[in-house]
């Protein structure tokens, strides 16, 4: 039961964008499409996850003083790995999502959980934690480009649900913040009934 805990506090107790607010700049910025999302989300939970299985494995071989850049050092090879299988075989997602693929590095959420979580706990507990973050961070960027791009340009996953464009305002830089925050105000609601 503990680790089915694990894994489902990163979709609602601690979900990365709708309750800590971490990892807030790749969510505003390449949510402008619910494939975009779910994309990025995917991309984030492969680095986290197994950069959370190389920390487990290895926190007791690296000393105090190089940690935190130890961390970044496994952290970054994950996400080379990332941009180069999707710059070969998904070039169309690659162009979309430019620079916060080589910005996952740095996104908080896989720094916090490497230190927090992984040099702490056990190679399983790690794995689960990894995954149970990742879903919830992609969740809450399909979701947030889902309601933009349907709000936007009437269409979900690049298919047309109505013809034309609605709010295009949803597309564009405001309409992310202003989705966001509908989405989280709704997020505290229900998780508060």
């Amino acid at each position: 039961m503990n680790q089915l805990q694990n894994f489902t506090k990163g979709f609602i107790k601690e979900n990365p964008v709708f309750v800590l607010l971490l990892g807030l700049c790749p969510t505003l910025g390449v949510t402008s499409s619910a494939i975009n999302g779910l994309g990025m989300g995917l991309a984030t939970t492969f680095v986290l996850v197994m950069s959370n299985i190389v920390v487990s494995l290895v926190k007791s071989q690296i000393p105090d003083k190089v940690r935190i850049p130890a961390f970044i050092v496994i952290i970054a090879s994950f996400v080379t790995i990332v941009e180069l299988v999707m710059q070969a075989y998904t070039p169309a997602l690659f162009e979309s999502l430019g620079l916060f693929i080589p910005l996952i590095v740095v996104n908080c959420i896989v720094l916090g959980r490497a230190e927090a979580f992984a040099s702490k706990q056990s190679i399983g507990s790690s794995i689960i934690d990894g995954l149970g973050m990742g879903f919830g961070f992609a969740f809450a960027l399909t979701l947030l480009g889902g309601v933009r791009e349907i709000l936007g340009s009437a269409a979900i996953f690049g298919f047309k649900i109505i013809p034309g464009d609605l709010m295009l305002v949803f597309v564009l830089a405001p309409g992310a913040f202003i989705a966001l925050g509908y989405l989280i105000a709704i997020i505290n609601k229900l998780r508060k009934a």
